[in-house]
C-alpha cells in the first residue's frame, strides 16, 4: 500500500498569528462587556395568564355521543361529544379515576384508550371546592426523547469528534438565546442590540468550538462579525424605508397585549439578525476553508486569483443559499400564505400588507447580507493566507527530500517501475 503524499498546511506565520489575536480578542472582550450591561435582571414580575395545575394521565376508557344541537348546528353536528375517563398520574387525584369531556373544536386532540395525555384542573372561581379536569393534549416527552437521542447520536457516528463539537455549540446557542437574547428582548433592552451581541456570543462559542482555534476560523469569525453589522444596517433602513411595524403576526399583537414595553420593531430586527447568523456560518467557513484549500493545493496563486477563484465558488453558494432562505421563510408562515392567496384582494394590496412586506424585507436584507459575507471573507481569507509569501525575487525554498519509499510508490504509480533516481 502506498505511502499518504498529502502535504499538510503550511503554519499560519507568527506575525499574522498575532495580527489575528490582536483584533479577535478586543472584539470577544467587547461582546462580553456589552453581554454584561446588557444582562436580563430579575426585577420583572412575569405577565400572562395565570399558571394552570397540569398533570399527566392515561386514557382508559372513551364513550362517544350524539352532539346536542347548537343555533349554529341545529341537528347537533360537529365533535367529537362524550366522555372519557383518564387515570390521574399526578396531582391530588393521583391513582384515581377522572371523567373529562371529549375534547372538540379546531386543533383538538383526537384521544383513544391507551393514549398519554395531559389534564389541566379547572377550579370553579365561584366555589373552589369543585373542580373538573380537561383534557389539554397529548404527551410528547418521550417520543422528543428518543428523537433528539436518534439526532445526537447520527451527528455524532458521522461526525466523530467534529460532531460533539458541533452539539455542543448546539447546546450553547440555545443557552444563549434562552439564557440572554430571549430575557433581555422581553426585559425590555434595545431588541436589535441585544440581537446583535447574543449573534456575536453564539458566533464566537460555536464557530471556535466546532472548528478550533485556527487562523482560518478567525477569519470566519472576523466575516460573519462584519456581516451581521452590515445586515443590522441594512435591516435597519429598510424597515425605515417600508414604515414596517412589527405587527405583522398574530402572534407579535399577542405579545404586545402581554407586554406592551416591547418594541416590536426591534424585535422584527432582532429576528432577521438571528435568523442570518446560522447561514453567514455556512457562508463565512466555507469562503475561509475553500481559500485555504486553494493555496494549499496551488501555492503559486495570487492573492487576487485566490480571492477570484474562492468567489467563484461562493457565487454558487449563494445562488443555492438564497433558494433556502426563501423557502425557510415560507414553509414557516404556510398557513397564513394560504390565506393570502384565498384573499380577494389585489395582488398589489397583498404584496404590500404589513404581513407580506415584513417577510419581503427579512428575505432580501438577509440575502444582502450572504452575499456580503462572500467577498468580505474571501478578501481578508485571501489576505491571511497569502501574508506568510517570500517575497518576488527571493530564493525560493528548497523542497523537503521525499524519503526513498515514497518515491518508489509514486513512480509505481505512474508504471516506471522503482526508481533509482529522484524525479520529484
Amino acid at each position: 500500500m502506498g505511502a499518504d503524499h498529502t502535504r499538510p498546511a503550511p503554519p499560519t506565520p507568527p506575525g499574522v498569528r498575532r495580527l489575528l489575536v490582536a483584533v479577535v480578542v478586543p472584539l470577544f472582550a467587547l461582546t462580553v462587556i456589552a453581554a454584561l450591561v446588557l444582562w436580563p435582571r430579575q426585577d420583572r414580575e412575569p405577565v400572562g395568564a395565570a399558571d394552570v395545575p397540569r398533570y399527566h394521565g392515561t386514557v382508559t376508557r372513551v364513550v362517544t355521543e350524539p352532539c346536542p344541537p347548537t343555533p349554529e348546528s341545529p341537528e347537533g353536528g360537529g365533535g367529537p361529544c362524550g366522555t372519557a375517563t383518564v387515570t390521574a398520574e399526578q396531582g391530588p387525584d393521583a391513582g384515581r379515576q377522572v371523567e373529562t369531556p371529549l375534547p372538540a373544536g379546531p386543533g383538538a386532540p383526537r384521544v383513544e384508550v391507551g393514549d398519554k395525555i395531559v389534564l389541566v384542573e379547572l377550579i370553579d372561581p365561584a366555589d373552589p371546592s369543585v373542580k373538573s379536569y380537561n383534557i389539554a393534549e397529548h404527551q410528547r416527552g418521550t417520543p422528543l426523547i428518543w428523537l433528539l437521542v436518534l439526532f445526537a447520536a447520527a451527528i455524532v457516528a458521522f461526525g466523530r469528534w467534529r460532531g460533539l463539537a458541533a452539539l455542543g455549540g448546539l447546546v450553547a446557542s440555545f443557552a444563549i438565546l434562552l439564557g440572554f437574547v430571549l430575557p433581555g428582548i422581553g426585559g425590555g433592552q434595545p431588541p436589535l442590540l441585544v440581537a446583535i451581541v447574543g449573534a456575536a456570543l453564539i458566533m464566537f462559542v460555536v464557530l471556535y468550538l466546532t472548528h478550533g482555534i485556527t487562523a482560518q476560523t478567525s477569519v470566519a469569525v472576523l466575516g460573519t462579525l462584519g456581516s451581521l453589522v452590515i445586515t443590522g444596517v441594512l435591516g435597519l433602513l429598510a424597515t425605515s424605508a417600508t414604515h414596517l411595524t412589527g405587527f405583522g403576526s398574530e402572534d407579535a399583537t399577542t405579545l404586545s397585549m402581554f407586554q406592551a414595553d416591547v418594541d416590536l420593531h426591534g424585535l422584527l430586527l432582532a429576528g432577521i439578525i438571528i435568523g442570518s447568523l446560522g447561514v453567514l456560518d455556512d457562508v463565512t467557513v466555507t469562503q475561509a476553508a475553500t481559500v485555504t484549500e486553494l493555496a494549499h493545493a496551488n501555492p503559486g496563486l495570487s492573492r487576487r486569483q485566490l480571492y477570484r477563484a474562492a468567489t467563484r465558488v461562493g457565487r454558487a453558494h449563494i445562488a443555492s443559499t438564497v433558494n433556502t432562505i426563501v423557502l425557510a421563510y415560507a414553509g414557516a408562515s404556510l398557513p397564513l400564505l394560504l390565506l393570502l392567496v384565498a384573499d380577494s384582494r389585489p395582488v398589489s394590496q397583498i404584496l404590500t400588507s404589513e404581513f407580506l412586506a415584513q417577510e419581503i424585507v427579512r428575505s432580501a436584507v438577509a440575502t444582502l447580507g450572504l452575499i456580503a459575507a462572500v467577498p468580505l471573507t474571501t478578501a481578508l481569507a485571501a489576505i491571511v493566507t497569502t501574508a506568510g509569501r517570500r517575497a518576488p525575487g527571493a530564493e525560493p525554498a528548497a523542497p523537503a527530500p521525499r524519503p526513498p519509499a515514497a518515491r518508489d510508490d509514486a513512480m509505481e504509480a505512474l508504471g516506471g517501475g522503482r526508481s533509482t533516481e529522484a524525479t520529484w
